[in-house]
């Protein structure tokens, strides 16, 4: 009886590599390792707003409206909830996607306000956190793009066959991945020029 058991589990188990399983659970924990990622990265971000929106505000209060559209884009990054699962959901991802598109949107209008003050491009915290943001849209789109890839994996996988039919035996679904709207604008980092415009040449 005891060899019986050990032969049926033996065949359950080259079934299941045959039919794709065992690719399944790769690809999964890719898309999970790599979401996490792009989660760090999103995060790093967020923690340098509060910063970044003081510093601007010590050299331009009067930019209430860029710096109120910061903030507020921020607080509704952190209202999302960003779980593992939110990827098993288009609809909460693509509020997510959404959210993280306003705050950068946000941060480069507040970009091109800080080319009026030269001040405060030569201001050495200023200049410090901007590194740090350029970095870490840098990042972002490193994170992003393996998220991407590792998502268009799983994906294919499930609808392969016959690993498709594993798949829907299991419950496995496609997962959310970024969509090409804005990529473009989304994906680039802020470039801030900290080099002041040569003067003119005198006229002659």
């Amino acid at each position: 009886m005891r060899k019986l058991l050990t032969v049926l589990a033996t065949l359950a188990m080259l079934s299941l590599t045959n039919c794709g399983y065992n690719a399944i659970q790769n690809n999964d924990e890719q898309v999970k390792s790599a979401w996490s990622e792009v989660l760090n990265q999103y995060q790093r971000r967020a923690d340098l707003v509060p910063n970044l929106v003081n510093s601007v505000k010590g050299f331009a209060q009067q930019e209430k409206d860029v710096l109120l559209g910061v903030t507020n884009a921020r607080a509704k990054v952190g209202s999302i909830q960003a779980t593992p699962e939110l990827v098993n959901d288009p609809g909460a991802f693509a509020k997510f996607q959404a959210a993280q598109g306003e705050l950068t949107s946000a941060l480069s209008k507040l970009l091109v306000v800080t080319e009026n003050y030269p001040q405060l491009k030569s201001d050495a915290l200023f200049h410090d956190l901007m590194t740090q943001l350029e970095g870490t849209e840098n990042r972002i789109t490193v994170a992003r793009n393996r998220y991407i890839k590792a998502v268009q994996d799983y994906n294919v996988g499930i609808r392969t066959f016959p690993t498709n039919l594993t798949a829907m035996a299991f419950g496995y679904k496609e997962k959310a991945n970024f969509t090409v709207d804005n990529e473009k604008e989304i994906s680039s980092a802020p470039k801030v020029d900290f080099n002041p415009a040569p003067a003119p040449a005198p006229a002659k």
